[in-house]
């Protein structure tokens, strides 16, 4: 806690600006872009607290997802179900995160770990190049982090993710590359193999004393 991870997040999306330096996307400096120019270019984010209109459906909720992503103001007082251009693309999301089973639930009435699921297919209707996840694991039981750890893991062939996580199993079960931030400064970056077999790693997250 207190590493910078939540700001770093904050920052790559455009929520927060840099003191300096700057940030690209695909080639491009989206440095002085704020949050929605950049989900315009394909960038979208979960938050570390979840994120969702509780009052609405499940399908509801993705749908102002696919709304906002195409440009449209939006219609709370028009089902998503009534709109075939809104209805049928938030279905599809659903069945792709296998939450179209809950199409017709209130947010509000998920279990929290299906709440958390809600949200990343909330961020897939954008359809993003790249997804950046604030600790989804925050706040869920084993059985549901487990369950989440396994439809992140079936994402990683479909999009970029970039995953902030402090709990360091679940990082090494899903990231192909892993950087590591003491106080907002990086300490280590590699493979998990590597990042684990790294001494300062070892001291400052996982617990070890090197020196023994």
């Amino acid at each position: 806690n207190g590493a910078g991870k939540t700001t770093l997040i904050g920052q790559l999306a455009g929520d927060l600006r840099p003191d300096a330096g700057t940030m690209r996307f695909g080639g491009r400096d989206v440095t002085a872009l704020d949050a929605p120019a950049r989900s315009r270019l394909g960038l979208a984010r979960s938050f570390q607290i979840t994120s969702i209109f509780r009052d609405l459906t499940v399908l509801d909720n993705v749908a102002l997802a696919v709304q906002a992503h195409a440009g449209h103001s939006f219609r709370f007082w028009r089902p998503a179900r009534a709109d075939q251009a809104l209805g049928a693309p938030a279905r599809a999301v659903l069945a792709s995160v296998g939450l179209d089973t809950r199409a017709d639930v209130l947010a509000a009435n998920l279990a929290h770990g299906e709440q958390r699921q809600l949200e990343v297919a909330m961020a897939l209707a954008t359809k993003p190049r790249l997804l950046l996840l604030d600790e989804p694991v925050a706040g869920m039981g084993l059985e549901e982090s487990q369950r989440m750890v396994r439809f992140l893991g079936a994402l990683k062939g479909r999009l970029t993710i970039v995953l902030v996580e402090h709990d360091m199993d679940v990082v090494f079960m899903l990231a192909d590359r892993v950087s590591v931030m003491v106080y907002g400064r990086i300490i280590a970056t590699g493979t998990p193999a590597e990042v684990r077999a790294n001494a300062a790693v070892r001291k400052a997250y996982l617990g070890e004393d090197t020196a023994a």
